[in-house]
């Protein structure tokens, strides 16, 4: 398992990114921006360390995040995610949004924080009984 990065969710991109760029000195590594889905993620780092990487997340509707909404998830590359979450399952772990695609899944710490799981490389064949399984609550 390798760590990828943090994510967060920011309400002013245009201030979020003064913040982190401009004054605390992190460097954009890559920008999505997903018309389709209303949101653009910023991947940001050190200079000198990609794999110390936050992922901004802005949602182009969505301005005010309270209660501590604004933190999103820690996320790690795995090897084999069906073999992961196959273990995490047998060790009694609620897989929140299961593999179906082969490519992710997500999972909750006891205190609710929500780790995202991606498959290495690309993604995995669709294989039962991943494929078949429903969400099994909020990522």
């Amino acid at each position: 398992m390798r760590y990828l990065h943090t994510m967060i969710r920011v309400g002013d991109l245009d201030k979020a990114l003064d913040f982190f760029v401009n004054k605390l000195g992190l460097e954009e590594l890559r920008r999505n921006e997903v018309p389709q889905g209303r949101f653009t993620l910023i991947f940001l780092a050190p200079p000198g360390q990609p794999d110390a990487q936050v992922e901004l997340t802005y949602n182009w509707d969505e301005k005010d995040y309270g209660g501590g909404r604004n933190f999103g998830h820690l996320a790690y590359e795995v090897d084999d995610i069906y073999a992961l979450c196959q273990n995490l399952m047998d060790k009694g772990v609620t897989i929140n949004r299961p593999p179906r695609d082969g490519r992710m899944a997500f999972v909750r710490s006891p205190d609710n924080i929500s780790i995202e799981l991606l498959q290495k490389g690309p993604s995995l064949p669709p294989a039962e009984p991943w494929a078949s399984m429903g969400n099994t609550g909020e990522w």
